[in-house]
């Protein structure tokens, strides 16, 4: 069975950073694009960062310059460094995955990581 595991969330003053961690774990044949959603209260999944396989990268307006995507092909694993967080960072973070097994392609998601910022 295929799954992505997500860590690192937590309760964080304004200002401070979080480091987000997803591993994936089955029997994966690659993994293509990697990337980071987050959803807060009463709004819509948002992009936040996502990664290619070859490390191209692209953010969502509101982390450029805060947040920093990158990955691990090796250990099958996708990190999101935050600093400079703020209060309306606040939201379940998702980890997503396009990969591949023997038999399929399919796109998977996390099981999500609650970050809080206060204020």
């Amino acid at each position: 069975q295929v799954q992505l595991v997500e860590s690192g969330g937590g309760l964080v003053q304004a200002g401070g950073s979080l480091r987000l961690s997803c591993a994936a774990s089955g029997s994966i044949v690659s993994i293509n694009a990697m990337g980071w959603y987050r959803q807060a209260p009463g709004k819509q999944r948002e992009l936040v960062a996502a990664i290619t396989r070859g490390g191209s990268t692209n953010y969502a307006d509101s982390v450029k310059g805060r947040f920093t995507i990158s990955r691990d092909n090796a250990k099958k694993t996708v990190y999101l460094q935050m600093n400079s967080l703020k209060p309306e960072d606040t939201a379940v973070y998702y980890c997503n995955a396009d990969l591949a097994t023997m038999t399929k392609y399919f796109e998977v998601w996390g099981q999500g990581t609650l970050v809080t910022v206060s204020s």
